[in-house]
């Protein structure tokens, strides 16, 4: 899997996000996981929708369009759970429950993956 850091605008928010871009990635998920260490993440790309079955933990959700604007946000959703569908979205930033209030994350902002060079 390749990583990223993730930015908003010079702010560093996630220090390392996994790439879920291919079908094997998006598939599994953060299913299986224990936990999500603080300051990660996981991107999957393509994704209008998430669900939380057979996960353990609650997450917060950063929808992103094509050009890496947040179109819509889901706070602390649990596990077995189901997202909205956000058809504007291009791929979802999957992260710790309560990074988007610790981070005052708001619509409208662009958050830009970077490579992270292994």
């Amino acid at each position: 899997m390749k990583f990223a850091s993730a930015f908003v605008d010079d702010h560093r928010i996630l220090s390392r996000v996994g790439m879920a871009d291919t079908f094997w990635y998006r598939f599994c998920g953060l299913q299986g996981h224990s936990a999500l260490p603080e300051g990660t993440g996981l991107y999957i790309r393509p994704c209008r929708m998430v669900h939380t079955f057979f996960m353990r933990f609650p997450i917060d959700l950063i929808f992103l369009d094509p050009a890496g604007r947040i179109v819509h946000i889901e706070k602390d959703l649990r596990p077995w759970k189901l997202s909205r569908h956000i058809p504007a979205a291009e791929g979802v930033l999957e992260c710790l429950s309560g990074t988007v209030e610790s981070l005052d994350l708001k619509l409208g902002q662009a958050v830009r993956l970077k490579p992270q060079q292994e």
